[in-house]
């Protein structure tokens, strides 16, 4: 009910995450009147869930905690939580997803905050960037949880021994960074959970320098935006210029297959969706002004981290570590 391209997106999203998936069931939570007419007949795998309330995208997390317990967003975790939904995916205000995230569903034990984590497409091999937007302000400490939990995040998935971990940083000299990053590197260097590389700057990101990159919220989603608009402007400016002229069209033609497939793993939309890591459950957070493409990837990728056991299978590493 929330995002910025409200209810009828979603519900578009949802109609085709089930078509794309047979083995997906979707509970849409929300206004009924209101989902009723966007989905207008009815799907055997698709189901209106009545929510009376709805978070804004400009209320504080802390009113939403106290005053939003009735809305699509609390309702849709309470469903993960009670078992009845095995994920909860939204496009609807970080911050309150992040309070109501840890007060319903939970953090594991020794995780103080989740974190917000997306793997960016690398040449060779995917890169993995936390926290992106959840914690705006991160301590030492913090950062230092959130390294253990992607590492974790890094060997599941891809199937690495020892991931890659680095901070961002403004350089990568030792003395670089404000007093967090700095104290954070000297913790993960102490780590024998972790194979710590030191700092790396914005550019490595998309060079395969790490496995994993660590930064706190504010940090990571200006880094993550920036990203996302260079991809666009590129995307926007390779088209205008093969349209620009007779000679470009033609050549354009002739190089249609290589510029479809180099635009489709550059556009935004098929990366949407990044996981709150930590939770006692999954979680995909959506950009808010995602389109129906970026609302089915966040819905896909939710149900791949479902499948693949991403929670249970942190939470049994996490307990195998001291920290």
């Amino acid at each position: 009910m929330s995002g910025d391209r409200g209810a009828e997106c979603a519900v578009q999203a949802a109609k085709a995450a089930v078509e794309s998936s047979k083995a997906l069931s979707i509970l849409l939570v929300g206004n009924q009147q209101i989902l009723e007419a966007f989905l207008w007949s009815p799907h055997p795998r698709l189901r209106i869930v009545d929510a009376p309330d709805r978070v804004t995208m400009d209320e504080r997390p802390s009113y939403a905690l106290r005053h939003k317990q009735n809305s699509s967003m609390a309702v849709a975790l309470r469903l993960v939580r009670d078992g009845e939904a095995d994920a909860c995916v939204s496009a609807g205000n970080t911050g309150a997803l992040m309070a109501l995230g840890r007060s319903i569903v939970k953090t594991y034990p020794g995780i103080e905050r989740p974190a917000i984590i997306k793997r960016l497409p690398a040449p060779g091999q995917n890169c993995y960037v936390l926290d992106l937007g959840a914690n705006v302000d991160a301590s030492a400490e913090h950062l230092f949880q959130f390294a253990i939990m992607g590492s974790l995040m890094a060997e599941a998935i891809e199937g690495i021994a020892a991931p890659r971990v680095a901070l961002l940083n403004v350089g990568q000299e030792a003395i670089k960074g404000n007093e967090q990053v700095r104290l954070a590197s000297h913790l993960l260097s102490e780590s024998a959970h972790l194979h710590y590389i030191g700092f790396i700057e914005g550019h490595q990101l998309f060079d395969n320098a790490a496995d994993v990159v660590v930064c706190d919220g504010f940090v990571g989603n200006i880094a993550l935006k920036t990203g996302e608009g260079v991809a666009v402007m590129l995307i926007d400016l390779v088209r205008k210029t093969f349209a620009s002229s007779l000679w470009g069209r033609a050549v354009g033609m002739l190089a249609a297959p290589i510029l479809r497939r180099l635009l489709r793993r550059m556009d935004p939309a098929r990366h949407n969706g990044a996981s709150f890591i930590g939770l006692q459950g999954v979680v995909v957070k959506s950009h808010g002004n995602a389109c129906e493409r970026g609302l089915l990837a966040a819905i896909l990728q939710a149900e791949r981290e479902v499948q693949q056991q991403i929670p249970q299978r942190l939470n049994q590493r996490l307990d195998e570590l001291v920290f």
